[in-house]
This record gives structure tokens, C-alpha cells and sequence, in this order.
């Protein structure tokens, strides 16, 4: 009996759904050891280098992102359910929240409102076209609101998920860096900072903070996905005149 050749078991095997789904757990288990070898250096961050190891595999198997994604998709749907569990350690927040409801509103207009508009106008500037401004607006916000926003304002919607992925892995990264070196020692507005401008990879990273910045967080995300699906396709039209040719 003649053993196959190597490329034919690859061939059999990424048809395979459940190989990408068992890749895509053990990439993020991978990078989470390195992290914690790192002492959980935010530049190590498990998601990038996760994406890097996927990313890698991929290209070099000449694997399309379809076909990946048939078999990782679980892990997408398992988002819904990841998000609304972040209530609960929010529910523990209640009280405080009551008491900072002002603080908290003003926090999300404004951190919304300058994550989106000056990426929309920065790219504007520098000549991006109309569909990346679009697609751009929204980066702040998780991946599948994101999505929606650029989609229903005529923006690229996996250009929209790319560049949500790298904000939030640069807010995840140099996020808590950069509010240490502001001297903001609360843990409620380091996590609602994370959270507001980094979506769901920086509520990870504030739940490495603490239990307060984490359900903080969580709030912030939920919060700027609402306000960004209501405010950007009537405000965006509003500036559009800015940068048609």
C-alpha cells in the first residue's frame, strides 16, 4: 500500500471544516502562552500574533479565506453570546454606573465622534476615495457593526473589518500605555477609553487590568455601536460635500 503524498493529505484535509476551526483555537492558544511567558506584555498581544500565525498558514497553503472561514465560522457565531455575557460583571457596576451617567454620555458622544469623523476626514485629506472614507468611519466599532455601517453607507465591508482588527490590536497594544502616561490611574476610564476606541480585542485587554475596567469596557463597546449605527449614515452625508470631486 503506497502512502500518499503530502499535498494530497493537505488537499483532503482542508476541506475539511474542522480543521480550521481546531487551527484557529490552537493559533490563539499558542499566542496566549507567549503572552504569558511575556508577562502578559500588551505588545504581545494573543490576537495579533494569532492573526500573524493564521494569516502565515493561509497564504503559504494558498488557502482561500472562504474556505476558512466555512470551517471557523463557529467561532464567529460564538461572538454574539461573548458579547452579551459581558453584562454580567457590568451588572456588578450598577450603582456606580447610576452615579457617573453624566460623565458617561459625554465620555461616548465625544470619544465616538472623534474616533469616526477624524478618520473619515483624515482620509478625506490625503485623497482617499468616497467607499474607503466610508469603510473607515467606522474602525472603532466591532467587526460586525462595523461591517453593517460601511455596507448600508456604500463603504467595503471586509475593508471595514480589516481596519477594525487593526484598531482594536493597536488600542489593545498601546492603549494602557498611553492612559499611564496621562496619569489616569481609575480603572472605569482606562476601561471605558479601551472599550470606546478598540471594541471587543480592548475590553480583553482591560479585563487583564481589572474586573472594574473590564465591565467598563464592555459598556463602552456596547454603547459605541449603538451610537455609531445611529449617528454616522445622517451625519456622514453631511460632509460628504467636502470631498466630492
Amino acid at each position: 500500500m503506497t502512502t500518499p503524498p503530502l499535498t494530497e493529505i493537505w488537499v483532503y484535509l482542508s476541506a475539511t471544516p474542522l480543521l480550521w476551526l481546531a487551527l484557529t483555537l490552537l493559533a490563539y492558544l499558542a499566542a496566549f502562552e507567549l503572552h504569558r511567558r511575556l508577562h502578559f506584555n500588551p505588545l504581545a498581544n494573543p490576537v495579533l500574533i494569532a492573526v500573524v500565525l493564521l494569516v502565515c498558514t493561509l497564504y503559504l497553503t494558498a488557502t482561500p479565506y472562504d474556505r476558512y472561514f466555512d470551517g471557523a465560522q463557529f467561532v464567529h457565531f460564538l461572538l454574539g453570546p461573548a458579547t452579551v455575557a459581558l453584562a454580567v460583571p457590568l451588572y456588578g457596576q450598577l450603582q456606580r454606573l447610576k452615579s457617573m451617567a453624566l460623565p458617561i454620555v459625554a465620555a461616548l458622544v465625544a470619544g465616538s465622534l472623534t474616533a469616526a469623523l477624524s478618520a473619515y476626514l483624515i482620509a478625506g485629506a490625503l485623497g482617499a476615495s468616497l467607499p474607503t472614507m466610508r469603510s473607515l468611519a467606522p474602525k472603532s466599532v466591532t467587526t460586525p457593526i462595523a461591517m453593517g455601517i460601511a455596507e448600508r453607507m456604500g463603504g467595503l465591508p471586509s475593508l471595514a473589518a480589516v481596519l477594525v482588527i487593526l484598531t482594536g490590536i493597536l488600542g489593545a497594544v498601546a492603549g494602557s500605555g498611553l492612559m499611564k502616561a496621562l496619569r489616569v490611574r481609575d480603572e472605569a476610564a482606562t476601561g471605558f477609553a479601551l472599550g470606546l476606541a478598540s471594541h471587543g480585542i480592548g475590553t480583553a485587554r482591560a479585563f487583564q487590568i481589572g474586573q472594574t475596567a473590564g465591565a467598563f469596557a464592555a459598556l463602552a463597546m456596547g454603547l459605541n455601536g449603538l451610537f455609531t449605527a445611529v449617528s454616522l449614515p445622517w451625519l456622514l452625508p453631511l460632509l460628504e460635500g467636502l470631498f466630492v470631486r
